[in-house]
């Protein structure tokens, strides 16, 4: 059974920096194409980047331009997402999704992804 395990999320005063990573396990096969997305409470689960897991491009959220980068790593089924420069506006859950089998429909719809990492939180002081 695959599993989105994540892990680096924590607090940090305003203008610091965290990396959050999530690997899948429970499979043998890579991930076509995984994403961070974030939740506030009150507010819908938004994509932040998104990234082809064979080295293709990445897709960032306006929000995340130029502050956050993701990379992946086809070899351990893992992808992270580096983030600087961070505001309090960027505190949420962050969730890790993946899919398999093929890229299908909007990379920063919820929807697309069948599967998702448990979220871990990421709170920003100013």
């Amino acid at each position: 059974q695959v599993q989105l395990v994540e892990s680096g999320g924590g607090s940090v005063q305003a203008g610091g920096s965290l990396r959050l990573s999530c690997v899948a396990t429970g499979t043998i096969y890579r991930a076509s194409y995984m994403a961070w997305f974030r939740q506030s409470p009150g507010q819908e689960r938004q994509g932040v980047a998104g990234i082809y897991t064979n080295g293709g491009s990445a897709l960032y959220a306006d929000s995340a331009k130029g502050r956050f980068s993701i990379s992946a790593d086809d070899a351990k089924n893992a992808v992270t997402l580096q983030m600087h420069s961070l505001k309090p506006e960027d505190t949420a859950i962050y969730y890790c999704a993946a899919q398999w089998g093929g890229v299908d429909g909007d990379r920063f719809s919820p929807t697309s992804y069948p599967h998702w990492g448990q979220g871990t939180q990421v709170t920003v002081a100013s």
